[in-house]
């Protein structure tokens, strides 16, 4: 199935849900229109713990109260889910990782990059059972591996593959999200399990998974703050506001890591000592969105386009603000 396919038919069966959480998210359909308060509207994962945790202390929304901005949230299963409300207007900026945008980009979304973590190619990996006699990913030809769709461990999988001499085409990939992926490999349904954390370090504190793989020396593993295009067009200041708050909320998190892993155990369900080594991983520092980065997304726009992964060559930056 291509990328417009997919993304088409995850249109028709979650522009309901997308909808649904903009109503829920405003009260009634086009109040956000209707009233004069100024609403931002963020989509996040649970996973997204910077997000979590600006949510959690509240300060944005101090911050921008005093502007007579309304913050709401919306809690999204994975990143391309989240795209797809972005997409259809219920969302107004997300967090997601660097493949979701070229397929949803591919699929006609209209979005724009606003901004960008610093690589974090540790916070994800290619998971083997513990006793598993798979020592290399070459070893990997043939095999099943299982991965989200569209999400940034398919772009490792892809990158993986190419340093270890096979093609896309010389494994099996099965499409299934993280908690479908998790049951499916510890059942032994599939040979390896592509990940990122929390989840990685979770399987490998739970049940013991080896990393067969991570990003180091593959793919940088950038993730992206990304605003709807009309948002940003004409709330500069509101995005100015989100950007600075989330840096100070990632350098307290750099500073405070063990606390923060305290204050995100409950909301993500997972024990501290997992959490903290998830935030180990990632770098909780941010920069806006430049020309060295952008070009790094048109190589994977470039790789997912000759795997016919996506429909079409993509100029990644057409989604930047001009």
């Amino acid at each position: 199935m291509s990328a417009q396919q997919y993304f088409s038919r995850r249109r028709a069966v979650s522009l309901l849900s997308a909808l649904t959480v903009a109503i829920a998210a405003t009260g009634f359909g086009n109040v956000a229109l209707a009233q004069s308060k100024p609403v931002l509207r963020i989509g996040y994962q649970k996973a997204a713990s910077t997000l979590v945790l600006l949510k959690a202390h509240g300060a944005l929304e101090k911050r921008l109260q005093a502007q007579g901005v309304e913050v709401k949230w919306a809690e999204f299963a994975a990143g391309p889910q989240l795209l797809e409300a972005l997409n259809v207007g219920s969302v107004d900026f997300g967090y997601v990782g660097e493949a979701p945008p070229v397929f949803a980009q591919a699929a006609g979304a209209n979005f724009v990059y606003s901004a960008y973590e610093i690589p974090t190619p540790n916070a994800e990996g290619l998971l083997v059972q513990k006793d598993s006699p798979i020592k290399t990913v070459a070893e990997l030809k043939g095999k099943k591996i299982a991965f989200n769709k569209g999400s940034d461990v398919h772009w490792l999988v892809v990158a993986l593959l190419k340093k270890a001499g096979l093609t896309y085409s010389d494994i099996q990939p099965v499409y299934l999200a993280p908690a479908d992926a998790r049951a499916a490999f510890e059942k032994g349904a599939v040979d390896a399990w592509a990940i990122w954390d929390p989840f990685q370090a979770a399987a490998e504190k739970q049940i013991s998974a080896r990393r067969l793989a991570t990003g180091v020396g593959v793919v940088s593993h950038h993730q992206f703050f990304l605003s709807a295009r009309p948002f940003a067009e004409k709330n500069g200041e509101i995005l100015k506001v989100l950007l600075e708050e989330i840096t100070k909320e990632g350098q307290w998190i750099r500073a405070n890591t063990k606390e923060a892993a305290a204050q995100l155990a409950p909301i993500q369900g997972l024990d501290p000592d997992v959490i903290e080594v998830s935030l180990k991983r990632y770098e909780h520092i941010f920069k806006p969105v430049d020309a060295k980065v952008l070009d790094e997304q048109q190589r994977i726009a470039d790789a997912f386009f000759e795997l016919k992964l996506i429909p079409k060559k993509l100029n990644v930056k057409d989604a930047v603000l001009k």
